[in-house]
């Protein structure tokens, strides 16, 4: 039989300025500067500030009358400056994994160009920066070549179509029977025309490219070299035919198959190492990806001081003549512009809250990390997110936001925040050690190891445990992988 009841219930909700708290919390700092740019053209009570006060860029926003703040603006990412460290191990030198770039030791030109004046009869406006020379991509470097050819219309045309198959490493993946298939030309496309177009594409600019394997794109730069080169007959033949034995480091058989002597194998190895096996690489890219430090770490009087990069700060406030004659017009509270200013306000307030909570975030990990900046990647202690949690009294869940995509610039580097939390390994004597000290000490120990006998797995691991660390030899593996370093057999040099 139905009835009707009455229950009593308690649920949690977000409110509308909680929820857009917690999403600019989350947000990275190039995607908080759009997010906010957004913002101000689309609320009338949000106007850009135009002063150039710097305190209110490194101490925090300032109230206005409204008790709304004012942020600091800025278009464009600080220019940085490197500022040179001391060696900390050969490693740097010679893994390709250790190129990271050094830290910038100054912070200055916070270039503004959307109050740029029109000078010198420049009457268009435009920003300076378009006029920088970028590098041309692979592609418009080969268009830029091929125009200084005499060609019909359908050469022409087959030429520029094989380069436009190939792929940001300089190769032509496709068959060229698929490549065929794929052109609408009258009469129809034939192989040997594809073939006769990827020669001419293969001699228009670094030997190479247009290749369609690595052996192949080998044996164009080996052919490249002038006659008399040390080792290039050698060479050829390796890269044509046995370049998987030269991976394998297999010497003795290298040199039956050929027929040369010990010294002519070493000249032409080291002949092929020295190759390029990527040559589309040397050109600029149509995409780049962007990495803007939210916080600056700098050393002052012995003491580690965490700051808000001024460049990710936009400066924003409140519209105050706007909001004056909003509030003196009659049904005020009730015009839809009410919810407006009251998302302008709320969003000034979240955006201050954002970066006092990055901050206090990035003081807590430089006070728990201090040996990590003396003495580096060895000395980093394990961390996780409670920890920091439950020193700034906040859930973990708000520590996740405010370091899911946030980086710190310090002076051995730009690293993200995730990169303060390795992982807990244990030790023979009971202790602890972070997953990120053992990659370092790796690191240390495979480039002071002998070329001709390199330090194997289980070697390593054997080492790790004399120096007390307790680490299977997959986990060695595993590391070595994350490292980009090749197994030993592979970095055995004769």
């Amino acid at each position: 039989m139905p009835s009707i009841e009455l229950r009593t219930r308690q649920s949690l909700a977000l409110t509308p300025r909680l929820q857009q708290s917690v999403r600019l919390l989350q947000l990275s700092s190039l995607e908080f500067q759009q997010e906010l740019r957004t913002a101000l053209d689309t609320n009338p009570f949000l106007e850009y500030d135009s002063s150039e006060t710097e305190d209110v860029a490194l101490a925090g926003a300032t109230p206005d009358e409204d008790g709304a703040g004012v942020l600091p603006v800025a278009d464009t990412v600080a220019a940085v400056e490197p500022d040179p460290l001391p060696a900390e191990s050969a490693v740097s030198e010679t893994l390709e994994s250790a190129g990271q770039d050094e830290m910038p030791g100054d912070f200055s030109g916070d270039y503004n160009t959307r109050g740029s004046t029109r000078q010198n009869g420049d009457s268009d406006g435009s920003d300076p920066a378009e006029w920088a020379r970028s590098q041309p991509t692979l592609r418009e470097q080969l268009h830029d070549a091929l125009r200084l050819y005499r060609l019909d219309d359908r050469d022409r045309a087959v030429a520029r179509f094989v380069i436009e198959a190939l792929d940001d490493d300089g190769y032509l993946r496709q068959d060229l029977a698929d490549l065929a298939d794929s052109v609408d030309l009258e009469p129809e496309l034939t192989e040997e025309e594809l073939l006769v177009a990827l020669r001419l594409v293969q001699s228009l600019d670094r030997p190479g490219l247009g290749a369609r394997s690595l052996s192949e794109c080998l044996l164009l730069q080996v052919n490249a070299l002038p006659a008399d080169t040390p080792g290039r007959d050698v060479a050829r033949q390796i890269v044509e035919h046995h370049l998987e034995r030269l991976a394998r480091r297999e010497q003795a058989e290298l040199q039956k198959q050929i027929g040369c002597s010990a010294d002519e194998l070493r000249v032409a190895c080291a002949l092929v190492r020295k190759l390029d096996p990527k040559p589309g690489n040397c050109y600029g890219r149509t995409e780049d990806n962007y990495v803007v430090p939210d916080v600056i770490v700098r050393q002052v009087r012995n003491k580690w001081v965490v700051t808000i990069n001024p460049a990710v700060q936009p400066r924003a406030r409140i519209h105050r003549m706007y909001a004056e004659l909003f509030a003196q017009s009659a049904g005020a509270s009730r015009s839809p512009l009410a919810q407006q200013l009251q998302e302008a306000r709320w969003l000034i307030r979240n955006a201050q809250q954002r970066f006092d909570t990055i901050q206090r975030v990035a003081e807590c990990i430089v006070a728990h990390q201090k040996a990590f900046f003396q003495y580096g990647e060895i000395a980093l202690k394990p961390m996780v997110l409670r920890d920091v949690a439950d020193e700034l009294g906040l859930h973990e869940s708000t520590i996740s936001r405010a370091t899911g995509n946030k980086y710190m610039a310090t002076p051995r580097g730009i690293f993200e925040f995730k990169h303060f939390f390795p992982r807990e390994l244990g030790t023979e004597s009971g202790g602890t050690c972070s997953a990120a000290a053992v990659r370092a000490l790796l690191k240390e120990m495979i480039a002071a190891e002998n070329t001709r006998d390199p330090l194997s797995d289980v070697t390593l691991a054997r080492m790790l445990a004399d120096q007390g660390v307790l680490v299977a030899r997959r986990t060695v593996a595993k590391y070595r992988h994350l490292m980009k370093v090749p197994p030993a057999e592979l970095r055995r040099q004769i």
